[in-house]
């Protein structure tokens, strides 16, 4: 099958391109703008595979999507291209209504239009999975609470609400025009190649060089984390075997507080890199709490026993192996973030105190 992938430069993106790649006969064409956060170095592994091709397009630019679909002709669309960070989200929504809601329509448009040309075998096997995040659902405020494929959206942030936007907008797509879409929401993804404005990444490389390690409020924030990979696995499956007008969640059953996160990154940096910069005594001796982002959900966590029940997914790692995989990951691969950072960001936790 042909496999297109928006966003496939980007931290899951990625990873769902090398699972394809490595683990299934698949081509896959590789949409991405190549924005601050999208890597083609990510891609290395698989670059020079006879079944992957790269456009540099925005998912915003129409005619350059017309383009694309009219020549290589996909049988599945995979839409992960998206602006994703909260933070940034606070600082300057403008960019997450343009590409995550005008770019997801922009998307459905030409894929609906390029599917309604299809010859009838071909319509009929034709997807389109839109991939979303657990944060449309707002906060859970009860303790046993998980997120499910019923719980109502109220999202929080510019981010969030953004996502849930189009969300809306890939189901009205199926109920109105009858495109066949899947959505699947997931929760805090982490391991390789993820861009270190994000938490873990941030921690060991501030770690690393014995910066302070910016935890926001009380760290008591709890997110439920999915190794990517994983995830990757899981997105593959959805595309190729979910029901059509489904949605999906894909969470690691793994609920962790911000600050016991980090403070796992500071024991796993004990036992692997003993030698410490100049001055630190302990890697927990650099945390540092800084004010709360506005609008900060306390807690996330997924219910993902329909992804199970019914496709038969689950995660194959646990938190404990997979934080130690990232930890890993980051200390064999300097030559990658090193590059990533060879720009302007300077791992501050953008939208909070520098």
């Amino acid at each position: 099958m042909k496999i297109l992938v928006t966003g496939g430069a980007g931290f899951i993106g990625s990873a769902v391109v090398r699972h394809i790649i490595n683990n299934t006969e698949d081509s896959v064409i590789n949409v991405d703008k190549l924005t601050y956060a999208g890597n083609l170095e990510s891609l290395g592994s698989v670059q020079d595979s006879t079944r992957y091709t790269f456009e540099q397009v925005d998912i915003c630019d129409r005619e350059a999507l017309v383009r694309v679909f009219n020549e290589h002709q996909p049988e599945l669309v995979m839409h992960l291209a998206a602006e994703s960070h909260v933070d940034r989200s606070i600082d300057g929504p403008a960019e997450f209504i343009e590409t995550n809601i005008i770019g997801t329509y922009t998307l459905l448009e030409v894929a609906r239009n390029y599917w309604s040309q299809l010859e009838a075998e071909k319509k009929q096997a034709f997807r389109f999975h839109h991939i979303s995040t657990d944060e449309v659902y707002g906060d859970l405020e009860g303790t046993d609470d998980l997120f499910t494929e019923q719980t109502s959206y109220a999202p929080s942030s510019p981010y969030s609400a953004s996502k849930a936007s189009s969300d809306h907008l890939v189901r009205a797509w199926l109920r109105t025009f009858g495109l066949p879409t899947i959505v699947t929401n997931c929760s805090n993804n982490y391991g390789p190649f993820h861009f270190p404005e994000k938490l873990i990444p941030l921690m060991i490389l501030n770690a690393l060089e014995g910066k302070p390690l910016p935890v926001y409020g009380d760290g008591m924030q709890i997110r439920d984390w999915l190794y990517v990979e994983d995830h990757a696995s899981a997105l593959y499956k959805v595309v190729t075997e979910g029901v059509v007008g489904e949605t999906y969640n894909i969470g690691g059953h793994n609920e962790k507080a911000n600050i016991e996160v980090v403070k796992t990154i500071c024991e796993l940096l004990e036992q692997l890199v003993p030698n410490k910069p100049e001055g630190v005594m302990q890697y927990q001796d650099l945390i540092t709490y800084v004010t709360d982002r506005p609008g900060h959900d306390v807690r996330y966590a997924i219910d993902a026993s329909k992804i199970e029940r019914e496709l038969g997914w689950k995660p194959a790692e646990t938190f404990e192996s997979g934080i130690r995989k990232t930890v890993e990951w980051y200390l064999d691969n300097k030559k990658w973030w090193s590059r990533v950072l060879d720009g302007s960001y300077s791992r501050e936790r953008l939208g909070g105190e520098k």
